[in-house]
């Protein structure tokens, strides 16, 4: 991948702003909820089929990843200007999921050559989803002591547990999952196998969550059957992998979502537009709640400050080592700014931001409900705030754990 600039990146642009206006769908720049709904499982209409379709075979949804792989090839400072271009046309990137933000990237690091020709390519084209088998019920936040039990029959691996919290699990049709293989040991027995889910034994339940939604699963493995090329990394080297993709998932929960006004840190200036609308303006022209004007401030400079560390962190990792335990840090600081956000977008509404379903409610206003409640999760989701606080205390200031 060229790392260019000045003439080289402005020639790019060029080439990137005609390749959309050629391929990218007219009819989206209207619709943007219709991409929003195929990228999170929702229906795909033919426009966005047709989108997803072009971007794949250009490589462009994935545009920093190997192109030997269908990648694109691009370099950071590429990637951003391709960014750029899709934001000023309204193009969202259709190819994406925990196939592109988690294994994907792990899977380039850490597989072997038939597992990344096999997989990758589906993964670059948005053909695939993938779920992540990492929680259970016995073992969250202390993920090292999950019992999902992988036994070798010899020309296969016999697998037996339950998973829990697994996002897309019912629309998946790959699992990345962590299983043990040694009882006597805690992380030194873990493995890191794929699993297909439409494997006989495979059963998925979704759960119904406060927000109305349910986006995650119980799922259960039953004498489920699994070929022995399809464990990822040595035997019993499955923690290795599992941290690293966590390190994936951060980042990309933090930056890729954060950084642009969708996710965690998001653009302040919601809040600040919802404030004028229902809290309404003093005479000097600024919101007539001081205490309000004061704290959403307080939040406009803290989301722009995260913001500009997103970008900062994403330059320096243009030595290609990929994300580090810094991520937690970010983790933690979009977690935190992203329910900051909704906190202060419902209290901005008053009662118009409790409605539940009903008239007397605009279809925002219930979204920004039903928004609140599912920002809890930011601070759960990629490893809770507390485990990242570890992690930054023992990985990045190198604190010794206490006494």
């Amino acid at each position: 991948m060229a790392d260019f600039g000045g003439a080289e990146l402005d020639a790019f642009r060029t080439e990137a702003r005609s390749w959309l206006e050629e391929n990218f769908p007219p009819a989206l720049k209207k619709d943007p909820a219709a991409q929003m709904a195929a990228m999170m499982g929702g229906p795909e209409t033919a426009d966005v089929k047709t989108w997803r379709e072009r971007m794949g075979a250009k490589g462009w949804g994935t545009p920093t990843w190997p192109k030997v792989y269908g990648g694109g090839g691009l370099s950071r400072p590429e990637a951003r200007v391709l960014g750029e271009e899709m934001a000023r046309i309204g193009a969202r990137n259709p190819i994406g999921g925990m196939g592109v933000m988690m294994f994907g990237p792990t899977l380039i690091e850490v597989g072997t050559e038939e597992q990344k020709q096999r997989h990758i390519p589906p993964i670059v084209r948005g053909e695939l989803r993938w779920c992540q088998g990492y929680s259970e019920p016995g073992s969250g936040s202390d993920l090292a002591s999950l019992q999902t039990r992988c036994e070798d029959k010899g020309d296969h691996w016999l697998i037996n547990g339950q998973k829990i919290w697994t996002s897309g699990a019912n629309l998946a049709d790959w699992c990345f999952c962590l299983v043990r293989t040694d009882t006597s040991k805690k992380h030194e027995g873990i493995s890191f196998v794929l699993i297909d889910m439409k494997t006989p034994g495979v059963e998925t339940r979704p759960i119904r969550l406060i927000n109305g939604t349910s986006p995650f699963c119980e799922t259960f493995f039953t004498d489920v059957k699994v070929p022995k090329e399809n464990m990822m990394g040595p035997l019993n080297g499955g923690w290795t992998i599992a941290k690293r993709l966590l390190q994936f998932e951060r980042d990309n929960i933090s930056t890729g979502l954060g950084g642009g006004g969708g996710g965690l840190g998001g653009a302040p200036v919601g809040v600040v537009d919802l404030a004028r609308r229902y809290v309404g303006l003093d005479d000097d022209g600024r919101l007539a709640d001081a205490d309000l004007r004061k704290r959403v401030i307080d939040h406009a400079m803290e989301a722009r400050a995260f913001q500009l560390t997103v970008r900062r962190a994403a330059e320096e990792t243009r030595s290609n080592q990929g994300p580090s335990a810094a991520t937690s840090i970010m983790k933690y600081a979009g977690a935190k700014i992203a329910q900051d956000r909704t906190e202060l977008s419902i209290e901005a509404m008053g009662h118009q931001g409790l409605g539940w379903e009903g008239e007397g409610f605009e279809t925002d206003e219930l979204a920004a409900t039903r928004g609140w409640l599912r920002a809890k999760a930011n601070s759960i989701e990629g490893g809770t705030s507390e485990i990242n606080l570890n992690v930054v205390s023992k990985r990045v200031l190198g604190l010794p754990d206490p006494k």
